[in-house]
């Protein structure tokens, strides 16, 4: 029997969907959801079909900014054919992407056993939301957001890509809010700090995907709440990226940084009275 049925794919397809981009952590969502489903969160086959709902997200994004990547390969085609074309923005993007990538990928192997465990915790879910809002917070106020896409850096592309460590290492943090955050204290706009998180999330989320793709089909979970799972999280988070590009061009995020807070304050409560398990 799997221990994800098809109900309950939906669910967790629902909320990778509305987290993944936004802010918020949608680990943390992830994990309280299923901890309130009464979901073993600590389960292998668990952690990897909520590894494998993301690609869905991915998906959307791939779909979302069609237009842009097939720009950024065509450039980057180009550019390997000519000297002249390797010094336009968009080939040296492309690359940008890859080599900030690479941080993420080493700290995921060398820390596999501290993800999947001391800090697979919701108490370290609730403290990297009460945290990551001070950083967010901060950044809101120092950065000067006056810096475009066309402005982005090879620095920018690599602290942003090292600060996805962050949310990888401490679940909760959100791997949307760490790179948003770093990129608005660079002094990007907050559009092109949202673009740069999401151009990110494409090699860094896919990896992850197909990396936890045995642990969830080998482990437990059946490929029809698999499927499911993954095309709701398509749906919804396609409609997610919409919203949120529109919202971010004319809003801060402070409204975000409230909602972590009391969302962490919570689920300590919620863990402190036995209602959600660790």
């Amino acid at each position: 029997m799997s221990v994800i049925d098809i109900g309950q794919a939906v669910v967790l397809g629902i909320v990778e969907g509305l987290t993944e981009f936004l802010p918020v952590s949608s680990t943390g969502h992830l994990k309280i959801t299923e901890g309130l489903m009464h979901i073993p969160v600590e389960d292998h086959a668990v952690v990897g079909f909520t590894a494998v709902i993301q690609v869905g997200a991915i998906a959307a994004v791939l779909v979302y900014f069609a237009r842009d990547i097939i720009r950024f390969a065509a450039a980057w085609g180009r550019g390997i054919a000519s000297a002249e074309a390797r010094q336009s923005h968009d080939y040296k993007f492309a690359w940008w992407i890859v080599f900030a990538t690479i941080p993420i990928v080493i700290a995921g192997l060398l820390f596999q056993p501290l993800i999947k465990g001391a800090l697979a915790s919701l108490w370290v879910v609730a403290g990297s939301l009460i945290v990551g809002s001070a950083l967010m917070w901060a950044a809101e106020r120092v950065g000067k957001l006056n810096r475009g896409e066309a402005e982005i850096t090879f620095a920018d592309s690599m602290l942003v890509g090292c600060s996805q460590i962050l949310a990888l290492l401490f679940p909760g943090f959100s791997r949307s809010g760490a790179t948003i955050s770093t990129a608005l204290i660079r002094d990007l706009d907050r559009v092109a700090a949202t673009r740069l998180s999401f151009f990110l999330s494409i090699p860094a989320l896919t990896g992850a995907g197909i990396y936890e793709l045995k642990d969830a089909v080998g482990g437990g979970v059946d490929m029809l709440p698999l499927i499911v799972g993954t095309v709701v999280s398509f749906v919804v988070a396609y409609a997610s990226i919409a919203w949120l590009l529109k919202f971010v061009a004319k809003h801060s995020f402070n409204g975000f940084v409230i909602y972590r807070i009391i969302l962490g304050v919570v689920i300590f409560g919620l863990l402190g009275t036995g209602v959600l398990a660790s």
